[in-house]
C-alpha cells in the first residue's frame, strides 16, 4: 500500500508554516510516504501578514508568490517523494477552510476574482475544471457549517497537534449526508505529528489521478497520528 498525505502547509508561503519545503520532504520521505499534496493556505494573511504586506500587488504576482512554493517544494523532494498542487482557502467572505484539490496555477490565474466569489461559485467553479471541494476540520472551534450540497467531502480526520478538531463528529456528519472522506495531518510546526493521509494500492502520480481515486473511493484513510477526536 502506498501512502499519500493531503494536507500540508510550508513556511515559504503559508504566514502560520514554520518548517521548510526541504525539511517537511526529508520527514514525509522517512515516514515512508510516496506522495504528498501540498496545501498551503490561500488567503488574505497569506499577503498581509507580520513578515510582510504583498496585498496591493497584482493578482498575477500574489499567484507567482504562491506557485513558487509549490516548486521550491517540487525542487526539494528531487523525485523521491510525488509533489501535487492543492489549495486551503480562506474567502474574504468566509472564514471557514476549504481544501481542494485537482486543479492548478492556470485554474488560479484565471479566477482573480476567487477570494470575493461566494463559496458555492468557487465549488462549481472547481468541479467545472474536473477538482474536487472539501471542507477542512468543519467542527473546529471558529469553523462554520457548511452545507453539505455545496461540498464533494470534509476532512474527517485532521490531526493538527494543539487543535480541537473533533474528527468524530466530522466522520458521523460524512456519513449522514454522503460526503467523501478524507484524512490530513495539517503539517505547519516542527511539533506536527505525520499520521493521516490516504493509503492505495497504487502510488498517487497526479492530481487527476488523486480525483479518480477520492471520488471512486479506493483508498483507506490513514488515522495513525496522536489526536483521538
Amino acid at each position: 500500500m502506498y501512502k499519500t498525505e493531503l494536507h500540508v502547509h510550508s513556511a515559504e508561503v503559508s504566514n502560520c508554516g514554520t518548517v521548510d519545503c526541504a525539511t517537511i520532504a526529508r520527514r514525509y520521505i522517512v515516514a515512508d510516504y510516496t506522495t504528498l499534496v501540498l496545501t498551503n493556505h490561500l488567503s488574505r494573511f497569506t499577503y498581509k501578514n507580520k513578515k510582510f504586506d504583498r496585498s496591493s500587488d497584482p493578482w498575477e504576482v500574489k499567484i507567482d508568490f504562491y506557485m513558487a512554493g509549490y516548486k521550491k517544494f517540487v525542487e526539494a523532494a528531487a523525485g523521491r517523494l510525488n509533489v501535487l498542487f492543492g489549495v486551503e482557502l480562506r474567502s474574504n467572505r468566509d472564514d471557514n477552510d476549504y481544501l481542494i484539490y485537482g486543479i492548478d496555477e492556470k485554474f488560479l490565474y484565471s479566477l482573480p476574482q476567487i477570494m470575493d466569489m461566494k463559496v458555492s461559485e468557487v465549488a462549481d467553479a472547481v468541479r467545472s475544471y474536473g477538482g474536487l471541494f472539501f471542507q477542512a476540520h468543519p467542527f473546529r472551534n471558529s469553523m462554520r457549517i457548511t452545507k453539505p450540497a455545496i461540498l464533494d467531502g470534509i476532512e474527517v480526520y485532521n490531526g493538527h497537534v494543539g487543535q480541537e478538531s473533533r474528527n468524530h463528529i466530522a466522520n458521523l456528519w460524512a456519513d449522514k449526508f454522503g460526503l467523501i472522506k478524507i484524512s490530513g495531518s495539517d503539517y505547519h510546526h516542527d511539533t506536527s505529528v505525520i499520521g493521516a493521509g490516504i493509503l492505495t494500492v497504487e502510488p498517487v502520480t497526479s492530481t487527476a489521478q488523486l480525483v479518480d481515486i477520492l471520488k471512486s473511493g479506493r483508498y483507506e484513510l490513514i488515522r495513525s497520528g496522536a489526536v483521538p477526536y
